[in-house]
């Protein structure tokens, strides 16, 4: 059985969605957002930073979303949410679904502590201006994707869990302008799949 350590608000939102969208049998262990849950030494022997998500099947477990994410596609979606190697799809998908972590991430992380984190008196307005203007051109090229994708690549896949969670949670920090008219568009086609609401209301 698998079993989903768990916080709202995440990336753990990810592998929520995924496992619904394969409609998988799981646990889900909610844990607060907060040290005394996070750190605690129990969960601390699950991932030693206390972070989440946390993936365990029998005596494997495993972190890190985008990790979680290869692992559920490549054990338990029966060949589906991925192109083989030799398709031709096979590098888009690649270089997208590490996109995420590598070019929307970093600024959005760096907005969050700038916004939610830090009490307003250790906030950085410069900072906070630099990783906005970053996250605005690194959603650039993922909003000229859109243009001529209905999903982020030629179909919904194992991408639109890393990199459409990522969109979503910049749109969420008020980062997606009016002007990527393709990511909104994409945004509103996601929110209808019932595993996503699933996942980001859990």
């Amino acid at each position: 059985m698998l079993t989903l350590h768990y916080c709202s608000n995440s990336r753990a939102q990810r592998i929520l969605w995924l496992l619904e969208e394969l409609k998988l049998q799981y646990n889900l262990n909610v844990i607060k957002f907060h040290p005394s849950e996070l750190k605690s030494d129990e969960h601390r022997k699950r991932h030693p930073l206390g972070r989440v998500p946390v993936l365990e099947e029998g005596e494997i477990t495993i972190y890190e979303s985008g990790a979680i994410v290869e692992y559920i596609i490549s054990r338990h979606s029966n060949g589906e949410l991925k192109p083989k190697v030799t398709d031709e799809y096979f590098p888009e998908y690649l270089q997208w679904f590490h996109y995420c972590e590598g070019m929307i991430m970093p600024p959005m992380n760096t907005i969050v502590v700038h916004t939610l984190i830090l009490p307003e008196d250790r906030r950085n307005e410069e900072v906070l201006r630099q990783a906005k203007n970053l996250l605005t051109k690194a959603l650039k090229p993922v909003n000229q994707l859109l243009e001529k994708n209905k999903y982020l690549i030629d179909k919904f896949s194992g991408v639109d869990f890393m990199l459409g969670h990522s969109l979503f949670m910049s749109n969420k920090l008020k980062c997606v302008s009016d002007e990527f008219k393709n990511i909104k568009r994409y945004l509103n086609l996601i929110s209808e799949r019932e595993a996503f609401q699933k996942a980001i209301n859990t």
